[in-house]
């Protein structure tokens, strides 16, 4: 994503035992031939993937990332290059991948068939099949952030589309090119929407070459950025699909469709642009969407309770099959912008708050998302803690331990001199320990881990030797008597206790809970 946004599934038990059994040399025409239906077959399945930025602090080695996508059970990805090191270790993983060419090779390739094959070879050719290129994404918002290179944008497309043909893989692997939601104009109500005029020469020949190709229409769509530059007229619970009454739905007055979420609106628009061009055997792909977790002054729906709950709705609504008003038989697949923050952005704030995931792989916030598939570990069904973050000055942690063991009401008395969780005697420790207790407290609700930045949630339980968090499964029977209990036993003996299970917390608690949190929890 540019600052311009202002704009798999798994395969067959037969591609499993192949790649992990059989020598690469003694691979089959016939199955390689399997393995490329099977892609074909795969990218038509309904998914949610993520895009992954690279302006990362100690970003994940290729290795790393690539074991990260697996354990969070993402299946589909999204590059903004071709990046031979994280191609490479895809393969074999059965995850899905798009690839991109950057904008600033577009000269090159749209004025050369030679180097455009020579991309084709060394960056699909090279990895394919054992890397699962479902996709070529050319450029990224060409047209609107670098319009002076929209005369190459077809050239470029066709070019690699012919190298693809050369190789015989054009039916494996389709080539597009993803859009700016600007490049729509009059978005709602959605029948009125058309095509920035001034786009024309470049857009139609484009959709004409997706309809002949079977390629998606790629478009990236932030509801956020509808919603802040439509404050009062853009309902803030339409831009987060959450359930509306139908008194407050956005109703389409030329068709009578009622729209419960702004996304659903912004690719309708998309469909009836296309049909106004006489296109209508093209497909949307959501190829960026999502809300950022921290902003400025000036972005106060930057917040990590939104991006929360509009990510953990996009994704119960794509793997519900939801579709649109207009096309309730079609629903998009969606990659989330993004994986990892990318703190390296430059401002605003929000630029760089985008991810799911810290760049050290602990989660920003915790999806909502169970029952809606297995897309993400990341979910408020596993057990999660709070732990002082890494490299945070030992005086913004005192801070924060301070007011978590005083007007935050957290359990700090296992961190007194001579109890189980005092050693390591340091600030790290036992401010880990007492915002592992807020946080549980709490019920674990967003926003509840972040003392003013200095604290991050993990799935790795932090209770070491006697000390038990808060959060853990486990519990330490203590060998001194218990205030108001007759449980006495063993320092080293331990119990496993059934799953914890959070409760919802009504509207007066989440009330008082936001009381609470100032100034250490709300930034």
């Amino acid at each position: 994503m540019v600052n311009s946004k202002l704009t798999a599934f798994l395969v067959t038990i037969v591609f499993f035992f192949f790649f992990f059994t059989v020598p690469s040399t003694a691979k089959s025409s016939t199955l390689i031939q399997q393995i490329k239906q099977q892609t074909q077959e795969q990218d038509k399945e309904l998914f949610v993937g993520v895009n992954i930025g690279t302006d990362v602090s100690n970003l994940l080695s290729a290795k790393d990332l690539v074991s990260f996508l697996q354990v969070q059970k993402i299946s589909h990805v999204r590059l903004y290059d071709a990046n031979p090191g994280i191609l490479k270790a895809l393969a074999n993983t059965k995850i899905s991948v798009i690839i991109s060419v950057p904008n600033n090779q577009l000269l090159a390739i749209g004025s050369s068939n030679t180097t455009a094959a020579s991309w084709i070879n060394q960056n699909v050719v090279a990895y394919y099949p054992d890397t699962l290129i479902t996709h070529v994404g050319v450029g990224n918002e060409v047209l609107t952030t670098v319009p002076s290179s929209a005369p190459l944008l077809l050239p470029a497309i066709q070019s690699l589309y012919s190298a693809l043909v050369a190789a015989n893989l054009h039916t494996q692997i389709k080539v597009s090119t993803p859009h700016a939601a600007s490049i729509v104009l009059d978005t709602f109500p959605p029948s009125q929407a058309y095509f920035n005029q001034s786009l024309t020469s470049v857009i139609v020949p484009l959709l004409r070459f997706l309809s002949k190709t079977g390629s998606p229409l790629m478009m990236n769509l932030y509801p956020y950025y509808v919603f802040m530059e439509n404050k009062g007229v853009v309902p803030l619970d339409n831009s987060l699909f959450k359930p509306l009454t139908p008194s407050k739905e956005m109703v389409d007055p030329n068709t009578m469709l009622h729209y419960t979420n702004v996304l659903d609106a912004m690719i309708d628009a998309a469909y009836v642009s296309m049909k106004n061009l006489n296109v209508t055997d093209v497909v949307v792909l959501v190829t960026e969407s999502g809300w950022p977790s921290k902003g400025n002054s000036e972005e106060p729906y930057a917040t990590i309770d939104s991006a929360d709950t509009y990510n953990s709705n996009l994704i119960r609504h794509v793997l519900d099959h939801s579709g649109t008003p207009l096309h309730p038989e079609i629903t998009s697949s969606v990659f989330i912008y993004e994986l990892f923050n990318e703190d390296l952005r430059s401002p605003p704030v929000s630029e760089a708050n985008w991810g799911l995931f810290y760049s050290n792989s602990t989660p920003v916030y915790l999806l909502h998302v169970s029952g809606s598939g297995t897309f993400l570990a990341n979910d408020t069904t596993n057990q999660t803690y709070c732990i002082a973050m890494e490299g945070v000055d030992s005086k913004s942690l005192q801070a924060a331990l301070d007011w978590a063991c005083g007007p935050g009401s957290a359990n700090c008395s296992e961190i007194q001199p001579g109890e189980s969780c005092y050693q390591p005697n340091n600030v790290k420790n036992h401010a880990s320990y007492a915002f592992d207790s807020y946080y549980q407290k709490e019920g674990k609700v967003p926003g509840s881990c972040d003392f003013k930045g200095v604290a991050m949630i993990t799935t790795i339980d932090p209770s070491h030797e006697s000390c038990v968090f808060p959060g853990s499964k486990k519990v330490v029977r203590k060998t001194r008597a218990i205030v108001n209990s007759t449980e006495v036993s063993s320092a080293a003996e331990r119990l496993k206790l059934t799953t914890f299970h959070t409760s919802r917390l009504t509207a007066t608690t989440v009330a008082f809970c936001i009381s609470l949190f100032v100034p250490f929890v709300i930034t």
